[in-house]
């Protein structure tokens, strides 16, 4: 769903206030980091800012992405942490009602023991980076209308990702920044073969759960251990037991000093998206119809299987990724609603620009092409937003779980008939790793009768769509529009196969024809919505071509317009490597009450109900009552730190990003923000805006007292005196 609605802004322009970079606000690029040495300096770094621009060293090279959340390496031998709830998936898929790992956590006493955090589980280790603009730029302006512009940045980014994977074990990713003002392909190590080494119970790497998400004080152990694996000849295999582990040329050392209120800190990661620099208009679809609908819609989907899971075990276990997933969502806009109200949003973006606009209008000629830019733009969105409850709707429909199955199998072999530089993005060679395993993760993800309540579901709000937003081959396949249609089209479906493994891994190597013969009643829907959604993707190919021309040009504009002011630019998040800079604050919340910068043992030991999500394990807090907390007591605070707060600028993508402190050792690992910085993604409010994070000494302390691990806490030493 959040595909559906999140604006295309790929890669919008934000800025720092005027006149210098300030510490706080903006995802820096690497290399712009030396053209704001003074800043990095005053706020405290001490190592060279052109030692970060460089990605392949020290501390850069230890940061990897996980392809959704990001992670560092702490030893010569592929150990990587991140945070729990980036590892929740792997945990679920070695889960059952019986050895439930989420609840009890795990520890893997020898390299054998660790177990794979499934097929798709993947450490991408950056290799490179080039700018590739002149040559996008190029064959963008050379396609003869939008469609084609499309089609050209299609082919050239198939092209270019093609060479750079021309090396087995590599994955290579394009980014767009600043609207298609600049265009990089990022190289990537990709390994595939990632497995748990040690994880919390969720009662401390969840600790506080759903009540205490994007809240402060917060108190949770939001940590897990991961291993990459690679062949016997140190290149990226699938899971085989005959594989090594992983070494890196570059690992984090653990801090060599205390972390203190007030003390530099930087965050290297891949954030998702922010939209700071969006339209006025796109930003009042989002907050006035987008949001709504996912907390509406997600909401009564928890609703559905939490009730379901409730009588059915085998349900909640797996369900459980996804509800995780939904409830974070939900708060999280509910979040960002009520901080746009409270700070007046719209009226800011719509005043910000008015101001951009009305410095166009005063160039006279020179503003034309922006001006012009901003007017197609405008008249795009109101026609996206004039099939956006069909566009919703059908699309949450198609992607429930043997539907989705069904739909994504028979594009596939579609697909596998045009020559693999011709096929659509997700079904080329290179994908079908991923595509396999997820048929494979499907089995510990999917119950037939939670997925016949979750189409109902879609089918009733399909049903109440007004008649000029309905689908017609949806139509003809329900054979009506009440009530019982949608009883028929739910015993129809039930009788699908392709929640059998065996079913869906034969379709893997099916062509069109067997789909369009097949009996299968998912597959049949498959077949018939078929030629719509791909009419539906020939229009939005349109569209996304005309914006190809008009974004740069306007966003260009804003940045012109922001350096006009003094301002420093930095591009908007886009999934790229970012870093962002700050220290460890408090803050005052809006009842006036003042937030210190960290959390303490004792205090998570106040919180404790014994029931969930405060049901802290007894052995934590006898630890706590005793209070031998050793070296890693903070002599700040007298105690055990377990959460700090700094005013750092991050987005979703940085769950799991290292907290380095001035000399780029491991203070620390991001997991959240407070409440009143959710809006950041749009408008940053430098004062209000906090991350939270787990301090390493809280994690080290649990490793070492609380539930030992002796041999993980021995490669954590030995190899921190390996990176002397």
């Amino acid at each position: 769903m959040v595909k559906i609605l999140a604006v295309a802004l790929a890669g919008a322009i934000g800025t720092v206030a005027a006149g210098a970079a300030q510490a706080g606000e903006g995802m820096w690029v690497p290399q712009q980091l030396p053209e704001i040495a003074g800043p990095l300096k005053q706020a405290g770094l001490e190592l060279p800012p052109e030692q970060l621009a460089n990605l392949t060293g020290q501390p850069m090279g230890a940061v990897v992405s996980l392809g959704g959340c990001t992670a560092s390496f702490v030893s010569p031998q592929g150990l990587v942490v991140t945070n729990h709830h980036c590892a929740y998936g792997g945990l679920q898929l070695n889960s059952t009602p019986d050895n439930n790992l989420i609840a009890t956590g795990f520890n893997a006493a020898t390299l054998g023991d660790e177990i794979s955090a499934g097929p798709n589980a993947r450490i991408y280790v950056l290799d490179d980076i080039r700018d590739v603009t002149a040559e996008v730029k190029a064959a963008i302006a050379a396609a003869p209308d939008a469609a084609g512009r499309t089609a050209a940045l299609e082919a050239i980014e198939k092209r270019l990702v093609s060479e750079c994977e021309s090396e087995d074990g590599f994955r290579c990713r394009f980014y767009s920044f600043a609207g298609g003002n600049t265009y990089r392909l990022f190289r990537n190590l990709e390994i595939r073969d990632v497995r748990i080494v040690n994880a919390p119970p969720q009662s401390i790497g969840a600790y506080g759960g759903d009540i205490d998400n994007w809240m402060w004080p917060r108190h949770t152990g939001d940590y897990t251990f991961l291993r990459a694996y690679v062949g016997k000849d140190g290149k990226p295999a699938a899971f085989d037991e005959g594989n090594v582990p992983y070494q890196p040329k570059h690992w984090l050392r653990l801090a060599s000093e205390p972390l203190e209120a007030g003390d530099f800190v930087m965050v290297a990661g891949y954030p998702g998206r922010t939209s700071r620099y969006a339209l006025a208009g796109e930003f009042d679809e989002t907050a006035q119809w987008a949001y709504p609908q996912v907390v509406e819609h997600y909401g009564k989907l928890i609703e559905l299987v939490e009730a379901a899971g409730k009588q059915d075990e085998d349900i909640a276990v797996k369900y459980a990724s996804s509800l995780k997933g939904w409830h974070n969502v939900v708060k999280n806009y509910q979040g960002q609603l009520d901080g746009f109200a409270r700070i007046g949003a719209s009226e800011r973006k719509h005043a910000e620009e008015q101001a951009v606009l009305e410095w166009l209008r005063s160039q006279g000629e020179a503003g034309k092409a922006a001006l012009d830019a901003h007017a197609k733009l405008v008249a795009l969105q109101e026609v996206e937003s004039a099939t956006r409850d069909r566009d919703l709707v059908f699309g949450q429909l198609r992607r429930t779980g043997a539907i989705g199955a069904a739909s994504s199998l028979y594009r596939l072999a579609l697909e596998k008939q045009k020559p693999d530089a011709e096929r659509e993005p997700g079904y080329q060679q290179r994908d079908l790793p991923s595509f396999e395993g997820a048929m494979k993760q499907m089995d510990r993800r999917y119950a037939p009768a939670m997925d016949r309540q979750i189409q109902e579901y879609w089918l009733r709000q399909y049903v109440a769509l007004p008649a000029d937003q309905h689908v017609a081959a949806l139509d003809a396949w329900l054979g009506g529009n009440d009530e019982a249609a949608i009883q028929r089209a739910l015993e129809r479906l039930s009788g699908t196969r392709l929640g059998d493994l065996d079913a869906r891994m034969a379709l893997l190597q099916a062509d069109p024809a067997a789909f369009e013969s097949s009996e299968d009643p998912a597959v049949q829907l498959a077949v018939a919505l078929m030629p719509t959604v791909l009419e539906m993707e020939a229009q939005q190919e349109v569209r996304t071509g005309e914006a190809l021309l008009a974004r740069p040009v306007f966003l260009q504009a804003v940045a012109d317009y922001r350096k006009s002011q003094g301002g420093f630019v930095y591009p908007d998040a886009n999934s790229s490597l970012r870093i962002t800079f700050g220290n460890v604050q408090g803050y005052t919340k809006l009842d006036g009450s003042k937030q210190d910068a960290f959390t303490t043992a004792e205090q998570m030991a106040a919180k404790a109900t014994g029931v969930e999500p405060f049901d802290a394990p007894q052995v934590l807090l006898d630890a706590v009552k005793e209070a031998d907390y050793g070296e890693y007591a903070s002599d700040e605070l007298g105690t055990l730190p377990v959460n700090f707060m700094a005013d750092l600028d991050i987005t979703g993508g940085n769950s799991g990003s290292p907290v380095m402190d001035a000399r780029g050792e491991l203070v620390g690992l991001v997991f959240d923000m407070n409440w009143e910085a959710v809006v950041s993604n749009w408008v940053f409010d430098p004062e209000m805006t906090r991350v939270i994070a787990m301090d390493s000494r809280y994690m080290l302390w649990i490793l070492d007292e609380v539930l030992p691990a002796p041999r993980l806490m021995a490669e954590l030493e030995a190899a921190n005196e390996d990176n002397d």
